[in-house]
């Protein structure tokens, strides 16, 4: 049965990388209009000898921020602009699809595994 539980391990780390990415992506879209605000990113790393996935670092993205134009905005400089956020909302869209896409198969491979796991039970039993 270790092999039963070996996949739920590596599944279930999938599940939390995802569902870490989809809170990142929601801090990205939260403050899509801070100025000043850098987006948010992290990446993956596999875990040695498992199979496993982890999250790795959190990066600010370092594209540059716009230079947004409004001289009656409190952060304005003397020439009227302040930067903006980097956050571009259709990529956070994007990116929350595609996290959220993968949580739900790393789920069905989770309840195929446990539907395996209760069928060998059930042959045991006999």
């Amino acid at each position: 049965m270790t092999d039963f539980a070996d996949a739920r391990s590596i599944i279930t780390s999938g599940m939390r990388a995802q569902a870490a990415r989809l809170r990142h992506v929601s801090e990205n879209i939260a403050n899509a209009d801070t100025p000043g605000f850098r987006r948010k990113t992290i990446s993956f790393e596999a875990v040695r000898d498992s199979g496993a996935v982890r999250v790795g670092r959190m990066e600010l993205d370092r594209t540059p921020l716009p230079q947004v134009y409004d001289p009656g905005h409190v952060m304005a400089d003397e020439r009227g602009y302040y930067e903006g956020s980097n956050v571009n909302l259709l990529m956070e869209v994007t990116d929350a699809r595609e996290a959220q896409r993968s949580y739900e198969a790393n789920l069905k491979m989770f309840d195929q595994v446990r539907q395996m796991n209760q069928g060998l039970l059930d042959l045991l039993r006999r």
